[in-house]
Formats: structure tokens, sequence, C-alpha cells
């Protein structure tokens, strides 16, 4: 019997299309079949949510209601998947390096349309 495919269902899974471009960018000249490529999909979703469970887990043992990034590596090493936590840690590293900079673009942004708003306002006081 064939299994119903429910809404739900579906936002279990990544996208397709970022897994296809995945696909594309570590194996451009491959021809990948779709089912092969359903396959994929499935096995990174299966793998996402193995580790969110897992660091959820830890999360709760914390007394915890939001997982951080220490869960996360945490649940990898846990799991056994010791080989992803140095890339895990460098890539989490750059975002918090991304992040900071983007705030500081953002804050800066802002600061600069203060000054520009305060200098017109003496120029032309109300």
């Amino acid at each position: 019997m064939a299994e119903d495919s429910s809404p739900q269902d579906d936002e279990l899974h990544l996208p397709r299309t970022a897994v296809n471009k995945l696909i594309k960018e570590i194996v451009p000249h491959a021809r990948i079949p779709n089912d092969t490529r359903d396959l994929l999909l499935s096995c990174c979703s299966e793998f996402i949510h193995l580790i969110a469970s897992e660091a959820s887990e830890i999360s709760d043992r914390e007394q915890r209601k939001t997982i951080l990034p220490e869960h996360i590596i945490e649940a990898l090493t846990g799991l056994g998947f010791t080989e992803y936590v140095e890339d895990v840690k460098s890539v989490y590293q750059e975002y918090k390096v991304q992040a900071a900079v983007s705030t500081l673009s953002s804050a800066s942004l802002h600061n600069c349309w203060l000054v520009f708003f305060r200098s017109e306002e003496e120029k032309n006081p109300s």
C-alpha cells in the first residue's frame, strides 16, 4: 500500500533545489538520476533530523529552551560524527565574524542616517 504524502511530510525535507545545487557544486559533470537525487534528499533530511533530535535532548537536559551551536557539536560527537566537528566549529566561527560585521555595518549605516538627519535639521530648523 502506497503511503500518502501529507503537507507535514513536505516540511520535513530540505528544498529539492537546494540539494540539486549542492549536487551540481560537488559533482558538476556527473549525471545523477532523479531517484538518486530523491535518495540523497531523504538522507540529508534524515541526518539533519537525527542531529537536531539529539541536540534537542541535550538542550532539554540542560533545561534550555533553545538549541545552541554547542548542543549541535555535542550531538555530532555523541552520535559518532566526530570527523565533522572541526568543520562545524570553523563554519560557526566564520558565521560569528560575518554576523558581527553585519551588525556593525547596520549600526554604522543607522548612525550615518542619524548624522545626516541631524545636520539637515540644523540647516533647516522648523
